[in-house]
């Protein structure tokens, strides 16, 4: 699962990074990558990356776990 956990993170960062640049300078680097923001690819990468989120939802008991101790 450690494995899975850092794919999943990883995944997120990026996909937060990407929304970074969206808002910041108008520029979709998904978009970019993928040849478009409708093409498939870049839809599946954005489906990618949202799975990740949800997934990553599980780190919050474990990171509220560690401020409590």
């Amino acid at each position: 699962m450690k494995t899975l956990d850092m794919i999943a993170l990883t995944l997120l960062i990026v996909g937060g990074l990407n929304w970074l640049l969206v808002g910041l300078l108008e520029f979709d680097l998904v978009a970019m990558i993928a040849g478009g923001s409708t093409t498939i690819l870049a839809k599946a990468i954005y489906i990618i990356v949202g799975i990740c989120a949800i997934y990553c939802l599980k780190f919050f008991p474990m990171i509220s776990n560690r401020v409590e101790n």
